[in-house]
């Protein structure tokens, strides 16, 4: 089968996005907030503008781009490759909500440690899911701690690679360290990293000491990471989806060229974290269709430029697991996997990205196995056309017993857990159905 792609931006506006990205790199510049990083990018060919951003020439930024390794992989802690940006979409839940939608009292509440482990279980229960992560941070532990107490419950309850953040670099320092230690001591790690550390830029056009020295020691050791913005069209950049993905992209490039600096080669993947806001409420919207265009639009570029990507996908405005949250959830999973992107995350995000839900967990699973079978497209070979079938059928009109129906009946459809289709259902099965499956893991 053909891997099936939707390409949201045509080849003028690429261009457009393109020209506008490098202009913004080397025009307007970045404010850099780390007197090492100054100097590093000041030695290697950037500028200081009379305001005192530092601008970036194409020749810099090129020189960065083609040092980006054309595959990521990230093991689990068994050794084994897990996570590739080569083969289809791999996917993460969410992280560091701080609320749990909790099925058992019907509403949300603050997230504790033992909300981190259950989701980790879930995680590692559920075939779809890739990379597990702290769903939720636990409220229960200091917030110097709560990054390295929920990244070691994560590895407590599961081998699967997790994806992590850190209030500072002293936080994701510890939660590096923890890991390579459950591999076994550096040497090991750093040939199988099972850890992906996200940070980056904060929009408009800042790098902040805690970003630079996040990106610089994962460069150094060799280790993956996401360098990504949050950015807010109409608050932190146009409010345009093509204003803001051009200069969320431009401070993408401007993190990739330090990190590269400091380790040519060091993996990194590209991210898009362009959150819309419904200002009538004021409120980010991971549910609505311009978070979906946003992401796309950013693998569309970061395609072009050869750096895999990191993007959302799975997640809903709801405040409660519900009819609206599965539909968001799945236009959202369905617009990410077509994207073609190498890594989905947010799924079990609720409330725009406040709550995580367990169950979005485990409905996400199965709607990333239904967004996988639509974007493998179809099988053309001679053998799937079935000519020679065709052919005497149209002798005895026997499709059903023929050995080609038989053979390939399993794996031609997709067959679901939690969408009845033969069976009438009154709309509550899905979730009934859902919850069965994840108390059965708990």
């Amino acid at each position: 089968m053909g891997q099936l792609i939707l390409r949201t931006l045509t080849e003028e506006q690429l261009s457009m996005i393109d020209d506008s990205v490098f202009r913004i790199l080397r025009e307007v510049g970045m404010r850099v907030d780390d007197e090492a990083a100054e100097k590093l990018l000041l030695q290697n060919g950037c500028l200081r503008s009379r305001e005192g951003r530092l601008l970036f020439p194409p020749d810099v930024v090129y020189s960065a781009i083609e040092n980006v390794p054309a595959e990521i992989r990230i093991y689990d802690r068994d050794g084994n490759p897990t996570v590739s940006n080569r083969g289809r979409s791999c996917l993460s839940i969410g992280l560091n909500c701080m609320n749990i939608f909790d099925r058992k009292i019907g509403c949300q509440r603050p997230g504790l440690l033992q909300d981190v482990r259950d989701a980790a279980r879930v995680c590692d229960r559920l075939g779809g899911i890739d990379m597990a992560a702290a769903l939720y941070t636990p409220t229960d532990i200091t917030p110097e701690h709560q990054a390295l107490a929920a990244v070691a419950a994560v590895t407590d309850e599961t081998s699967k690679p997790v994806a992590f953040t850190a209030h500072d670099h002293k936080g994701a320092e510890a939660v590096w360290e923890h890991l390579a230690s459950e591999a076994g001591g550096w040497t090991k790690f750093t040939l199988k990293p099972s850890g992906l550390d996200l940070t980056g830029p904060t929009s408009p056009l800042f790098i902040g000491t805690e970003a630079v020295r996040r990106l610089r020691y994962a460069a150094s050791k060799n280790l993956p990471v996401v360098c990504y913005p949050g950015i807010i069209p109409g608050a932190s950049s146009p409010v345009t989806l093509s204003g803001a993905v051009a200069q969320s992209s431009a401070e993408v490039l401007a993190g990739i060229v330090i990190h590269q600096l400091e380790n040519p080669g060091a993996p990194v993947l590209s991210g898009s974290a362009v959150l819309p806001m419904d200002m009538r409420r004021g409120v980010i919207t991971y549910g609505s269709p311009e978070y979906s265009l946003a992401c796309s639009a950013a693998v569309d570029y970061f395609n072009m430029l050869g750096i895999p990507s990191w993007i959302g996908g799975g997640c809903s405005d709801s405040h409660r697991p519900d009819s609206q949250a599965a539909a968001e959830a799945m236009m959202s999973m369905n617009m990410a996997v077509l994207s073609g992107t190498s890594f989905i995350h947010n799924a079990g995000y609720l409330s725009s990205g406040r709550t995580g839900s367990l169950e979005m967990i485990v409905l996400a699973d199965e709607l990333l196995r239904m967004s996988t079978r639509l974007g493998n497209g179809l099988d053309c070979s001679c053998e799937a056309i079935g000519f020679d079938l065709i052919k005497s059928a149209a002798v005895d009109g026997d499709y059903m017993g023929s050995g080609h129906t038989i053979e390939r009946m399993r794996t031609e459809m997709f067959f679901p857990d939690f969408f009845p289709r033969a069976e009438e259902s009154d709309g509550r099965e899905l979730w009934k159905l859902v919850v069965e499956k994840l108390e059965s893991i708990l």
